[in-house]
């Protein structure tokens, strides 16, 4: 079933406030692989939802009607991040007129989220 998710075009993803503790949605393209979804900040550390999920990691996704709790972190290895952006530079059409990445695809904060 995940799979079939992974073409649907965004995800909506529900942190939970660092300073009020509310719940926090926001609407972003994401990547899927195996139980992975992978998500790109191109604010950086600086994006509320990425401050909010480093404080807990502990969130919820919706990709169309499903619903889906998962821990999401920074990813640290460089395989890995060099593998999410290109599933979303792939699926989203984020190339050069050259090839090349675009600079968000190049230089946006690669996030995972592994759904329990």
């Amino acid at each position: 079933m995940k799979s079939e998710l992974a073409s649907e075009e965004y995800c909506y993803l529900t942190t939970t406030g660092r300073v009020s503790g509310n719940p926090h949605e926001i609407e972003i393209w994401f990547g899927m692989k195996g139980d992975s979804l992978y998500l790109l900040s191109g604010g950086g550390h600086k994006s509320d939802w990425v401050k909010n999920l480093t404080k807990d990691p502990n969130v919820t996704v919706r990709i169309g009607q499903h619903r889906f709790t998962a821990t999401g972190r920074l990813v640290q290895s460089a395989d890995e991040e060099s593998s999410a952006r290109t599933l979303l530079v792939d699926k989203y059409n984020e190339r050069e007129s050259d090839g090349s990445l675009s600079e968000w695809a190049r230089t946006a904060l690669v996030v995972g989220l592994d759904i329990k």
